[in-house]
């Protein structure tokens, strides 16, 4: 049965065209840094990056391959667990190469850090990490993005990539979702 998301959306906290003229103007920063580099290697994180990644990608001009992996701290939770699993590796060989991790977004930082310190045991030459969106509330790791499109505050989004429970991530903007939504199915667990 097709639901009527919009309904479950409290109000859109970033609407499809803000989300398309900040990812262009990340991408112009990016290619600035990246310009004289090495070719650089986007790691995508699975499954909520493809949508910024593929955005992203395709307002970048410089030598690029791109790979994924999908780290979770989630365990079918709105909260991490701070227990980080690997669920698939890359299956591109980082080192010495140029890494940009892509995120959809930073919350506590468990599956970021994580992820960042496995690439580099692994010899990248360099890890880079960028997201769509920044949750510094939530932070309880120190690690920050080397570059993000949008601060937000500590409410439940979806949208552009992210989801719920495998939901929304199809809407073409970040919306808030409204609590009742994933109250009533943690009251379910």
């Amino acid at each position: 049965m097709l639901r009527n998301y919009d309904e479950l959306i409290d109000r859109v906290l970033i609407d499809e065209e803000s989300l398309r003229l900040k990812i262009k103007q990340l991408a112009k920063t990016i290619n600035e840094y990246y310009r004289d580099k090495d070719e650089l290697l986007l790691v995508g994180i699975l499954k909520g990056s493809v949508m910024f990644m593929a955005e992203l990608a395709k307002n970048l001009d410089v030598d690029l391959d791109m790979d994924f992996m999908v780290v979770s701290s989630y365990d079918q939770n709105t909260y991490s667990s701070g227990n980080v699993k690997i669920l698939k590796d890359l299956d591109t060989d980082v080192k010495g190469r140029e890494v940009l991790i892509v995120e959809d977004i930073i919350d506590t930082g468990y599956t970021l850090s994580k992820t960042r310190e496995t690439l580099l045991n692994r010899d990248a030459k360099d890890v880079k990490i960028v997201t769509l969106l920044d949750k510094p509330e939530r932070r309880v790791v120190d690690i920050k993005p080397d570059w993000y499109c949008f601060k937000i505050p500590n409410e439940f989004v979806v949208g552009f990539g992210l989801d719920y429970d495998q939901l929304y991530r199809n809407l073409p903007y970040i919306g808030v979702l409204k609590r009742s939504v994933y109250e009533d199915n943690e009251e379910e667990n």
